[in-house]
């Protein structure tokens, strides 16, 4: 990413959201064409680096931008995933075209899904469930993490480890 001086017109945005595209990165891009540059972090405790059960991670805001330029866009055309409550969507998939990176998106439920924030981690694994209530995104990997997005400020995303998930 760069960032000019400039911000990105919020219709650039929408046009790239119904070609479905979103910026290429670890990014929240907001509709009114913000952008929350965000790092996936794992800890794990000492003596057990190698035990998957024992990782906690936590996608940290680096920061917020906006004025930004994409250095690339790429697709999120794969949805495994959609919920709709209150007149809002969530959406949840994968995309291919960079390897397989997880994105989860909430749109306003009408004929266009409106884009309100998308939300790609390039070290996600594809999101294969979504649900939505009236404060949170939920989103489940297919490792077995719980993303959990505050609808107002997803950037603020707790992830959990799935209980039901069994590992190998």
């Amino acid at each position: 990413m760069s960032f000019p001086d400039a911000a990105p017109n919020a219709d650039l945005v929408h046009d790239r959201w119904r070609a479905r595209e979103a910026p290429y990165g670890d990014v929240i891009m907001f509709a009114d064409g913000s952008l929350s540059v965000m790092s996936l972090t794992r800890f794990s405790p000492a003596g057990r680096l190698h035990d998957m059960r024992a990782e906690d991670w936590q996608w940290w805001e680096v920061l917020r931008a906006t004025a930004w330029t994409p250095s690339e866009w790429m697709d999120v055309d794969t949805t495994f995933a959609s919920c709709v409550y209150g007149g809002s969507r969530a959406l949840a998939g994968e995309s291919s075209d960079h390897g397989s990176i997880g994105w989860v998106a909430l749109t306003l439920d009408d004929d266009h899904h409106t884009l309100e924030w998308i939300a790609v981690s390039c070290a996600s694994n594809p999101f294969t469930e979504v649900t939505l209530d009236a404060t949170t995104v939920t989103a489940t990997s297919t490792l077995g993490r719980i993303w959990t997005f505050p609808r107002s400020t997803p950037q603020q995303v707790k992830i959990s480890e799935d209980p039901a998930y069994t590992w190998s």
